[in-house]
């Protein structure tokens, strides 16, 4: 990857993550508060559903910038193999390599954003400032590891599925997609997506929210998945997926027709 194409994955990323988040986050606080372990009216109902966008609007530009750029890194680090069968293996690894990286910005902002969400009375400073006094700096990583276990089963299916769309459209067509084709094929990949990983963020919205030093708080998601399963059932399992779908499959649209937009303006 050359200086050129690095800066336009680095702008058309960063440019794509602050129109999805900002755009669709009313959408997002309402997930949150479903799968909340308070209930969703207790958690803030339809109040306030803009609690907790300072801190998206701060972490969505360098968080989607950071993965695009390692997801175009990697991928053409294996440009040998991106027309062979191979494909979808080099993009599961380049969206895995992309969603490590990118989560270190994003657990810390989503981390204050959703506890500002599920407590709508304080603002995002407070949320801040109190997850610093009661846990230090860690506390800002509580669920690394579920949201890291959560992303990459996501993109997992994401790209690779959005990839094989765009080039079954692409031979079909017999040309070059426009960006409208390639966000139509994002808003398939990425409601798919959302379904199957929907119990994954359930337990990274349980292990976020719950109180310190609880059992909960400790990260193990198999324990938290099981506790879900055992107090609400399969439905608690799914609980918010079908705002997650909605949420993700019109993000997929806006997220990756605006990457694809921005990206070829730019080289």
């Amino acid at each position: 990857m050359d200086r050129r194409e690095f800066t336009a994955s680095l702008v058309a990323g960063g440019c794509a993550g602050m129109c999805v988040d900002l755009t669709l986050f009313p959408l997002d606080t309402i997930k949150t508060r479903l799968q909340s372990q308070q209930g969703f009216y207790k958690a803030g109902g339809f109040r306030g559903i803009y609690a907790g966008v300072p801190s998206a609007a701060i972490g969505s530009f360098p968080n989607a910038a950071v993965f695009f750029v390692t997801y175009e890194s990697t991928k053409s680090l294996f440009t040998g193999y991106s027309a062979t069968n191979l494909a979808p293996i080099t993009h599961m690894l380049a969206a895995s390599l992309g969603e490590i990286v990118a989560c270190l910005i994003r657990v810390p902002t989503e981390v204050v954003k959703q506890r500002t969400q599920a407590n709508p009375s304080l603002n995002t400073y407070r949320v801040l400032l109190n997850t610093l006094h009661e846990e230090g700096f860690r506390g800002l990583y509580r669920g690394y590891g579920s949201t890291v276990l959560r992303e990459i089963p996501f993109s997992l299916v994401q790209f690779p599925l959005w990839e094989y769309l765009k080039a079954v459209w692409w031979r079909r067509q017999g040309g070059r997609l426009d960006s409208w084709q390639a966000a139509v094929c994002g808003a398939l990949a990425g409601g798919v997506a959302a379904f199957v990983t929907t119990p994954l963020d359930v337990a990274k919205t349980w292990i976020m929210l719950a109180k310190a030093g609880t059992s909960t708080a400790s990260g193990n998601i198999p324990t938290v998945l099981y506790e879900v399963w055992r107090s609400r059932g399969i439905p608690g399992l799914f609980a918010g997926s079908i705002p997650r779908v909605t949420f993700i499959s019109m993000g997929g649209f806006i997220f990756l027709g605006a990457y694809e937009k921005v990206r070829r303006t730019l080289l």
